[in-house]
């Protein structure tokens, strides 16, 4: 018996990040698990046209896959299809694979975010309705700049604890957080005090939060990545979504 068969792992809930093309017949898939993080995984045979894992290694669905073997790709076992998530379409079907991409791009592999996966899973199940979709993304990365050590302060101004002021005017500087604006200023970016205490609550009922915070969500994700694009953000900045 194969190394990678004798040491399985229990099946984990997991999603499909991104597959690639590997030899003749088979796949390097990008995978997200609940307990284990992104992991790298070769689906041998996945594209034969027999395969117990063609059309099943398909991003958005939740799956149970098992896998085997150490190293950077581990051997998919199996993968189970554990369905209750419709197709994505359209501007949800793009933001998913904004949000993909945005994983693919800041999680390491081997590194679990439970947290993380659980919210993936509830934005992609929200993304399939294709309602309130920028909420959705907002939600999205702010969590996930938390997870990766960049949590934002939002309610209180930078180097003291006084609350932000609801009707006073901000700028956001990364690292440190919001400084209100003052005469003769050229901020980069300007915020509301209200879009700041909504932001930090994740309400976004009110149509300025929603603009503002995509406008500081971008200039964040920005500096994070640094020279890294996303691909998909382009795409869905022509359609006005992020």
């Amino acid at each position: 018996m194969a190394a990678s068969q004798r040491k399985l792992q229990e099946p984990q809930p997991a999603f499909v990040l991104h597959t690639y093309p590997y030899r003749e017949t088979s796949l390097i898939v990008e995978a997200f698990t609940r307990h284990h993080g992104r992991i790298g995984l070769l689906a041998k045979g996945a594209r034969r046209p027999k395969s117990a894992l063609r059309g099943t290694l398909l991003a958005f669905q939740p799956l149970l896959i098992q896998w085997g073997g150490r190293g950077e790709l581990r051997g998919l076992h199996s993968a189970e299809w554990q369905g209750g998530v419709p197709q994505l379409k359209g501007i949800g079907l793009m933001s998913g694979f904004y949000l993909n991409e945005l994983l693919l791009r800041f999680l390491h592999r081997d590194d679990p975010h439970e947290g993380l996966f659980d919210l993936y899973a509830e934005a992609v199940s929200a993304l399939a309705t294709n309602t309130r979709i920028a909420a959705t993304l907002r939600r999205f990365e702010k969590f996930l700049l938390g997870e990766l050590g960049y949590a934002l302060t939002l309610d209180t101004e930078a180097g003291s604890n006084n609350p932000v002021d609801p009707g006073a005017s901000y700028t956001y500087v990364i690292e440190k957080g919001p400084v209100q604006i003052r005469s003769g200023d050229n901020p980069t970016i300007e915020l509301s005090g209200k879009t700041l205490i909504d932001l930090s609550s994740d309400n976004y009922e009110d149509p300025v939060t929603l603009s503002q915070s995509k406008l500081l969500m971008r200039h964040l994700v920005g500096h994070y990545l640094g020279s890294r694009s996303l691909h998909t953000r382009q795409f869905l900045v022509e359609l006005q979504q992020i």
